[in-house]
């Protein structure tokens, strides 16, 4: 009996003491959630496992831009990227019919690279159109004849002077200057030159580029560009640039005389010049567009009669003058000066520095200094 009474003294010590230790337990986590002052002190501390930042995916290499004037050369014309054969392509000159009849079908003339026009006899203007690389002109015309003061402007771009007739003094002109040309009342004429039967004679004359450049070759002219060689005319802008002007030219009038009148209108959105003249738009009829220009030179140049057959002459040798230059929708004036004999002819801004134009196609008109005062800049 004593044994059993140790026993069971022994087994109700460890009932009370689980009992105590339970109803302790009890009391801290009620304490707890009662938000006793002492509940944060006696309740058990749980330390947070670290949070592991995400590791940033790799950003993709950009690739490299493509230049898009990559494989191009800048035209010595336009300032504009074209392919490496035509930028090494000695430039042509060719004299182009613009009476009336003859400018209503003219073709390949949005080709050019510049064009000059200016006064023929009896109050008719003549054009004369300027490019590098033939490949781009399938049919060009309709030819005409020479005159003296445009185989001068051919002078000033190195280029090979194409025509179909000439004046006694256009003839004295290309010996007087060495110019090579192409003359369809030469023996190279049928190599270089044909008639379309469709169109009214004399009107009738066209060429091509092949043409043109396998009559140069025969005729052992030189066909590659040798820039050092043509007069400095400009210099071009890297970017479009606005003129430092405020004089407005959204319309170019230029009366030539009482029979032609040229004239120009700014497109906001193509930021060029719409040519016009007879009143209606001026066309290529080979793809129907009409003749634009980034840039608009009014060359103003002293003319007058060389005989009784009225045909002009334009004080050009040896001569300075003034005129404008015309881009985006603003003119400003210019000056020029040339020397036949010493291969120049520059246009200068007011203080006295080469001319910096846009890129693109220019248009001269070689201006009679006693009309100045009708050239207009606003429609009437």
């Amino acid at each position: 009996m004593g044994g059993n009474k140790k026993k069971i003294i022994f087994v109700t010590s460890i009932c009370m003491i689980a009992a105590t230790v339970a109803a302790i337990s009890v009391a801290v986590v009620f304490r707890a959630r009662s938000g006793g002052e002492n509940a944060a002190q006696e309740a058990p501390s749980v330390t947070p496992a670290p949070t592991q930042e995400p590791t940033p995916a790799p950003e993709p290499t950009p690739l490299p831009t493509k230049d898009p004037n990559e494989g191009k050369a800048r035209s010595a014309l336009t300032g504009e990227y074209i392919s490496k054969k035509a930028a090494k392509q000695r430039p042509f000159a060719v004299m182009i019919n613009n009476i009336e009849y003859a400018n209503l079908r003219q073709e390949g003339t949005s080709k050019l690279d510049i064009v000059y026009e200016a006064l023929a006899e009896g109050g008719i203007t003549r054009m004369l159109g300027v490019f590098q690389g033939t490949e781009k002109i399938k049919r060009l015309g309709s030819v005409r004849s020479a005159r003296h003061y445009f185989v001068s402007f051919a002078s000033e771009w190195n280029a090979i002077f194409c025509h179909f007739g000439q004046t006694k003094y256009a003839v004295s002109k290309i010996e007087e200057l060495k110019i090579n040309n192409l003359s369809g009342l030469s023996a190279i004429g049928g190599a270089v030159y044909w008639r379309d039967s469709s169109v009214m004679a004399p009107h009738n004359v066209y060429t091509s580029g092949e043409k043109m450049l396998k009559g140069a070759k025969k005729l052992g002219y030189s066909t590659k560009m040798k820039e050092e060689k043509m007069a400095k005319h400009f210099n071009f802008y890297e970017e479009d640039t606005e003129l430092p002007s405020n004089a407005a030219a959204t319309y170019v009038n230029l009366p030539f005389s009482a029979y032609s009148t040229s004239y120009l209108i700014y497109d906001k959105k193509t930021r060029e010049y719409k040519k016009y003249e007879y009143k209606t738009k001026h066309k290529d009829h080979a793809n129907n567009k009409q003749l634009s220009f980034k840039n608009v030179v009014i060359q103003l140049v002293e003319e007058t009669n060389i005989d009784r057959h009225g045909y002009q002459h334009l004080y050009l040798h040896k001569r300075k003058g003034e005129g404008y230059y015309i881009t985006n929708g603003k003119r400003m004036k210019i000056a020029w000066r040339k020397n036949e004999e010493e291969g120049t002819m520059c246009y200068y801004d007011m203080d006295g520095n080469v001319l910096n134009v846009n890129a693109g196609k220019t248009y001269i008109a070689a201006y009679p200094t006693s009309r100045k005062k009708m050239i207009s800049f606003k429609k009437k």
